[in-house]
């Protein structure tokens, strides 16, 4: 792949990361470099000459990125630096724990109480988040299911390849 592809790729990344999620927009291009780059574990400095960023830009970048645990770091044997990759488990859906959505649907709940004696109108908001996090609750695991059955299914036709989480 041309150097300039990864390097528009990388920034299409990192756009759509900083809207979407509110990253950094290096963290963001880090992430999307690490998808296209070649070899595809590179030091702290292979990453800045390829993204063209400081040192220590690329560094806040990746602690972000292992916060999410999207990237990880690894030692070769007789290296004296880390290298930096995707993180395999990056790749699985994220956030199909119920129990997060458990949580919510309880501190909403918690939210009503609070407004017991309000009129319908005013509780709506709370009630309504209640309701959506309860039903994430229900289908995200089953979603988690079927995404697992569908990867099985693309990985024996050969659309996907069988190494990876």
């Amino acid at each position: 792949m041309p150097r300039d592809a990864q390097l528009i790729f990388a920034d299409h990344v990192g756009r759509s990361y900083a809207r979407q999620y509110g990253f950094p927009p290096m963290a963001g291009r880090l992430l999307g470099y690490l998808f296209v780059c070649d070899p595809p574990q590179q030091t702290i400095d292979e990453l800045g000459e390829g993204l063209l960023a400081s040192r220590s830009a690329i560094t806040g970048a990746v602690k972000l990125l292992e916060s999410y645990r999207m990237a990880r770091r690894t030692r070769v044997a007789g290296e004296r630096m880390d290298r930096v990759s995707l993180n395999p488990d990056s790749q699985q859906p994220q956030n199909f724990d119920s129990a997060l959505h458990e949580e919510h649907a309880a501190l909403f709940r918690e939210g009503l109480a609070v407004l017991d004696d309000a009129p319908p109108e005013r509780r709506a908001p709370l009630a309504e988040m209640v309701a959506l996090a309860e039903f994430l609750g229900e289908r995200l695991p089953e979603l988690r299911d079927e995404w697992h059955a569908r990867r099985e299914e693309l990985r024996a036709s050969g659309k996907l390849p069988t190494s990876g989480g």
